[in-house]
């Protein structure tokens, strides 16, 4: 009964940071729309960005499944993928709304198709850690939609992923990983020493592993689609 309690407790928290994170993104949203005067999504697109949104999820489900570590940075089960390079593109397009519909289907499908090996944790991580990147970079983006803006978004977004993950993985997602999978703390710092001598706690596992390891991951899907996006601007400023 207690451990079922503790899944009931995480699930409602998670449940509950992903409504906020939405509801953050669509109050920027509505900010957006009076600022700039456009709309996200009217009676005639909604269609169309219904497919969109849904051609870009897939796109993310499947890159999911192109993942690898990097052992000299954190441990083997952090692993980078390239999943976050369609829906920055499609938030880019549609909005910080649509971005985290994006990072949430995507992680919802995962877990259908694969199911967890993380008791939900892991996929928890990955959407959270996701919006940190995506939501930020989209919402700046939209204030001012350029290839300077967008390059300036991206960079900011990182900086939220990086700084995001290390305090969320510190406070709340490791020890609730070792929590609810039954893998004491303990095994994370000594992971961790075995990588970098400076881990001795859960902080400075998150800081000197996670960290960096997050801050490589944002980068990369930031360089990918800071070079997509010449090819890509007039589709990202179109009507939809």
């Amino acid at each position: 009964m207690q451990i079922v309690k503790e899944n009931i407790v995480f699930l409602a928290v998670s449940i509950a940071i992903t409504v906020a994170v939405y509801l953050c993104a669509l109050l920027f949203q509505k900010i957006i729309e009076r600022t700039s005067g456009r709309r996200f999504a009217g009676e005639k697109t909604k269609v169309n960005h219904l497919v969109i949104l849904a051609m870009f999820t897939a796109i993310s489900v499947i890159l999911m499944y192109v993942d690898f570590p990097l052992p000299f940075l954190a441990p083997s089960f952090y692993k980078i993928d390239f999943s976050e390079v369609p829906i920055l593109i499609g938030a880019f397009m549609l909005g910080p709304c649509a971005g985290v519909i994006m990072e949430a289907l995507k992680n919802l499908l995962m877990i259908v198709v694969k199911g967890t090996s993380t008791a939900f944790v892991g996929e928890f991580a990955n959407f959270i850690i996701g919006c940190f990147l995506v939501v930020p970079a989209a919402i700046l983006y939209h204030f001012h939609r350029t290839k300077k803006r967008a390059v300036v978004s991206l960079i900011v977004g990182s900086a939220f992923m990086t700084a995001g993950g290390v305090l969320l993985n510190a406070v709340y997602l490791l020890p609730k990983y070792s929590q609810l999978y039954g893998m004491p703390v303990s095994s994370f710092i000594e992971m961790g020493s075995a990588i970098n001598s400076g881990v001795n706690d859960i902080y400075s596992f998150a800081a000197i592993c996670v960290g960096p390891f997050n801050l490589m991951k944002a980068g990369i899907v930031s360089i990918i689609v800071a070079l997509l996006y010449p090819h890509l601007s007039r589709l990202l400023k179109g009507d939809h």
